[in-house]
């Protein structure tokens, strides 16, 4: 059975792969981006050198296949939290917050090294067309039902989220990150709400200096 004999193959090299990654991550949490070298990862995982050379050239490779599994599971999760909530406008804030929550907490586990040599390669890339995608397809939505605004195309607005959200892995707290989410999705309210809002806070004042 030659099909099932490729999938044997092919869960194999999964299993493989899955285990030096698993390693790789459990170097730098123990002992810093740094420390991880194609020796230890073959201790830490039980795989011998001459294998894991088969799989990664070099330990470059293996800390981006890492960091590409982890930024794939984050845009699982942040799939998971859109489809949790109905209504959306909060679907929107729901999936920010847990993109600035995961950036914060990024950067407290493994600093802003991994950050700099990490965020770079055609998976990340592809990663981020994602998360730029899913960003968009909320906006594009909560426009067309009159929740947010519609007079500058969704795909602007979501790179805007995620520009101003990425200032959340510098900040002190979890609360802070929450402050800095309700700023940038006030942001993303239609003009009218905020003219009108404006116009109740300023009317007054206008018509009486032309009185």
């Amino acid at each position: 059975m030659p099909k099932l004999w490729n999938e044997t193959i092919e869960a194999h090299r999964g299993a493989i792969r899955d285990a030096v990654l698993d390693a790789a991550a459990a170097l730098v949490a123990e002992h810093g981006l740094m420390s991880v070298t194609m020796s230890r990862i073959a201790q830490e995982s039980g795989i011998g050198r001459a294998t894991l050379y088969k799989y990664f050239p070099d330990v470059e490779s293996v800390l981006a296949a890492w960091h590409e599994r982890r930024v794939a599971g984050h845009l699982e999760q942040l799939e998971a939290v859109r489809d949790r909530v109905a209504d959306p406008g909060e679907r929107l804030r729901a999936v920010l917050e847990a993109y600035a929550l995961m950036s914060y907490e990024r950067r407290a586990h493994h600093g802003t090294e991994v950050a700099a040599l990490l965020h770079q390669g055609p998976g990340i890339t592809e990663a981020h067309r994602r998360l730029l995608e899913l960003v968009t397809g909320l906006i594009a939505d909560g426009a067309e039902r009159g929740a947010l605004r519609s007079d500058v195309p969704a795909d602007e607005l979501a790179a805007y989220c995620l520009h101003s959200l990425g200032a959340a892995a510098g900040l002190p707290s979890k609360a802070a990150i929450r402050r800095l989410v309700a700023v940038t999705v006030a942001g993303l309210l239609p003009p009218a709400d905020v003219v009108e809002a404006d116009r109740g806070h300023h009317g007054g004042h206008h018509h009486g200096a032309h009185g």
